[in-house]
């Protein structure tokens, strides 16, 4: 790689310090970058050297006069020299074709968004919980019968023994 021309600046953003060694980097690779850019965060840093990035954006609806918030959610090649986690901002370019889904690539970690965490925290919480098994349903149910028939056992017998002591009062 010492003999191949590296990349110091790419449309004005200066190559990062540390070296590395990835093919499909756009300063220590033979990768070329395309004008098209976009600025989003990371939500998922779980593949290997390849990054889920999202942005969001306005569009406005004629028909309602109104504006709809869509969101935008691309796989991005993280090169081992920015190496971005989840939560960071990020600036990435276009390149070719990196792999079926990747077209993109990190070029600029812009640092981190506020409450990132707990921003997906209160996603976690508010996914929709599982649906209880036939087997549960129907323990909860046999235990729901039977503190009925105890409640009404336990009724009957306070009316029996409050009937009693009624009889017993108009007797005397």
């Amino acid at each position: 790689m010492s003999n191949k021309k590296q990349a110091k600046e790419i449309f004005g953003i200066k190559a990062p310090a540390e070296e590395c060694g990835d093919k499909k980097c756009p300063f220590h690779g033979t990768l070329n970058v395309k004008k098209k850019s976009f600025t989003g965060v990371v939500v998922s840093a779980k593949m290997h050297n390849t990054v889920a990035v999202e942005w969001s954006r306005r569009v406005y609806i004629p028909k309602y006069e109104r504006y709809l918030n869509k969101r935008t959610k691309i796989l991005v090649h993280n090169p081992e020299c920015i190496d971005t986690k989840e939560g960071d901002i990020v600036k990435i370019f276009r390149t070719r074709p990196l792999s079926k889904l990747v077209n993109f690539v990190v070029v600029e970690n812009l640092g981190s968004e506020k409450n990132f965490l707990l921003k997906k925290e209160a996603q976690e919480e508010a996914k929709v919980q599982q649906k209880p098994s036939k087997e549960s349903v129907e323990e909860t149910e046999d235990e729901s019968k039977e503190e009925v028939k105890e409640e009404v056992a336990e009724a009957e017998s306070e009316e029996s023994v409050e009937s009693d002591s009624d009889d017993k009062n108009e007797s005397a």
